[in-house]
């Protein structure tokens, strides 16, 4: 199962490279039927991707773009929207264009094909996979789980604290960590928010007596959500003029692990504009049976179970 990993990869790996210094390396790795990765720098009139090898030039045929191009479950933006990224594919063919020089033939469907037979078909629930966001939506993220197979991050998967977009959280091409969460109809879901710690885990950062920094996730009648951590939040006592999406310095006034609450005050608030960060992961493990997210004094019981249907996936995902 190793060796599959989300696109742009293995663009700059020792291998890789030493494929693109010749043409006779370029026929070692046809015969040898390696996946390599190189920049899409052009997408002609016929959807066909025009990809630089350095030595010479590849072409990706349009139905060779992706799985389900050919079938049309798929759409040609999954194709044009390649240009200038790192794409993976194999070479088929070396042929002469009509100027007479040589080009490789190759094709990204059958990376895509191979990669989805050999690792992504065997993922069960609880997975940890590494993932490459690629788009974001108001519901939601999308990351290429591998060769460029994308899934989907739902906004509520993100983290523990609510956020109003995933904008908020990741960027377009940051490279993440996430969990395989449901496999259903074909299509793996994914999330993130148990990689990210428990509540008590992400409470041992602070102290009562502190002034710290946050984000005020909603204001209710009865006071203001703040966030500390992705996966931490707290209740402060309400302030005027305040709204949601403000960073806010606030005090912390009391810590209660058995209630999972945390009393803040507001000291200041400002508008802020989000500049996310990498993700900080306490779990590393590449395989989560359940997270436990209350702490042991809890009165209330916050959990993810995984091992429920632990199906591996044999169906065909997207790819874009």
């Amino acid at each position: 199962m190793a060796g599959y990993y989300p696109e742009g990869r293995l663009m700059n790996t020792v291998e890789n490279l030493s494929a693109m210094q010749s043409l006779s390396q370029l026929n070692d790795a046809y015969h040898d039927g390696r996946i390599l990765e190189a920049r899409a720098i052009v997408c002609d009139s016929s959807h066909n991707l025009i990809v630089d090898l350095g030595v010479i030039k590849g072409i990706i045929p349009r139905e060779e773009g992706a799985m389900g191009i050919r079938e049309g479950t798929v759409r040609d933006i999954a194709v044009i929207s390649r240009v200038n990224r790192p794409v993976c594919f194999v070479i088929t063919d070396f042929k002469k264009n009509e100027a007479g020089r040589t080009v490789a033939i190759l094709s990204r469907r059958l990376a895509q094909e191979r990669c989805m037979r050999e690792y992504i078909s065997c993922l069960i629930p609880g997975d940890v996979i590494d993932a490459k966001i690629t788009h974001l939506d108001s519901f939601g993220a999308f990351a290429d789980i591998g060769c460029g197979i994308v899934s989907l991050l739902p906004i509520d998967s993100i983290s523990v604290s609510r956020i109003d977009h995933p904008r908020e959280r990741f960027t377009v091409g940051m490279e993440i960590r996430a969990i395989v969460k449901t496999i259903e109809n074909g299509r793996i879901s994914l999330t993130h928010k148990e990689l990210l710690g428990t509540w008590e885990e992400n409470a041992e950062d602070f102290e009562v007596g502190e002034t710290v920094a946050g984000i005020i996730r909603s204001v209710e009648d009865y006071g203001a959500f703040v966030e500390l951590a992705p996966n931490l939040a707290g209740l402060a006592e309400m302030k005027e003029n305040i709204r949601a999406g403000q960073q806010a310095s606030v005090y912390i006034k009391n810590i209660i692990p058995s209630r999972m609450k945390i009393k803040l005050i507001i000291i200041d608030t400002f508008d802020y504009e989000y500049h996310p960060q990498q993700p900080q992961y306490f779990f590393e493990g590449s395989h989560m049976d359940s997270f436990y997210y209350s702490p042991p004094a809890s009165e209330k019981i916050i959990e993810t179970v995984f091992t429920e249907n632990n199906k591996p996936l044999h169906t065909a995902l997207n790819a874009v």
